[in-house]
């Protein structure tokens, strides 16, 4: 009869429980989300001023990183010479870098032996106009 007695002493969650534990849950999310607000705008306000004090080492970066793909592109070709989206990607590497005259060769070769594309021949007359 004690067992009895004990579950009907413990009763479901009160009503001024559930509004501390609502008030709790709404208290965390808004302390939460101020904090994450706080953050982004540090990191997007410091992510602004490195763009605005560093416009030359971006340029830097650019011709490094388009160096680095005509490396790739090359050592792909050395494997295999035959290679369209390595002959494409140097072709189109070599034109974004103003070096016409490399680009002439991957474009030669592309129009060789993909005769039917005129994309492929269109590029290479330009690059071939303007040595």
């Amino acid at each position: 009869m004690e067992s009895t007695q004990k579950k009907s002493g413990d009763s479901p969650v009160r009503k001024g429980d559930r509004i501390k534990q609502i008030f709790a849950i709404v208290s965390m999310a808004g302390f939460a989300g101020s904090t994450i607000f706080g953050m982004v705008s540090l990191f997007s306000s410091g992510l602004s001023s490195q763009h605005q004090q560093k416009p030359a080492a971006v340029a830097v970066s650019q011709e490094s990183l388009l160096a680095a793909k005509e490396r790739g592109y090359v050592g792909v070709l050395q494997r295999e010479p035959q290679n369209q989206t390595a002959l494409e990607g140097l072709a189109n590497v070599r034109l974004e870098m103003d070096n016409r005259v490399g680009a002439i060769e991957p474009l030669e070769k592309l129009v060789k032996l993909h005769g039917d594309r005129a994309d492929y021949k269109a590029l290479l007359g330009q690059a071939k106009g303007k040595k």
